[in-house]
């Protein structure tokens, strides 16, 4: 590894940025994800530039505007990017935040208010002599209202985790 410093161009063609672009896809595919929002993801987590246009992922990614379109809106949903605004320009901007993974945490919470709301509404909705089917909702929003719970707890550990990291390496770098 050199100790030069790379140009936003070089680095743009870097082997080691693509490749790690490419690896972090099929770690995300593997989870679950579609493997054009991990090369999106992985593209904006070793960008240099503090917003990158969605022309660009285009053409780094070699894929098309509508896959560009639809892994952007989907990365948006679940709190991993988010979008830029330009004064006086219309392209589409996104950028990831530093803690990406607590940007992460902190949406995937939002949503399970909204699943919790889902079963709630369809526990009101139920006729009676359902047993079974309430019992699995009323479990199912019990869960995601537990689960709730936990991600409030879970982000403000992984907070107090990341800012003691940061600070032993502060005081590293210092020594």
């Amino acid at each position: 590894m050199s100790d030069e410093p790379l140009s936003d161009d070089d680095w743009e063609e870097d082997t080691r940025r693509a490749d790690f672009v490419e690896q972090f896809a099929l770690l995300r595919e593997l989870a679950g994800s579609p493997r054009m929002e991990g090369r999106v993801l992985g593209y904006l987590m070793v960008s240099n530039k503090p917003y990158v246009a969605s022309a660009e992922l285009t053409r780094a990614l070699s894929a098309s505007a509508g896959s560009i379109s639809s892994a952007t809106r989907r990365l948006i949903d679940l709190g991993f990017i988010g979008r830029h605004a330009v004064p006086g320009d219309r392209n589409h901007y996104f950028k990831v935040e530093d803690d990406v993974w607590g940007s992460f945490l902190a949406g995937e919470r939002r949503s399970l208010g909204k699943q919790r709301q889902l079963f709630d509404d369809m526990i009101a909705e139920l006729p009676e002599g359902m047993a079974g089917p309430r019992k699995r909702l009323k479990n199912a929003r019990n869960y995601f209202d537990w689960l709730a719970k936990y991600h409030r707890k879970m982000l403000a550990d992984w907070q107090e985790h990341r800012d003691k990291l940061e600070a032993a390496s502060d005081q590293m770098e210092g020594e």
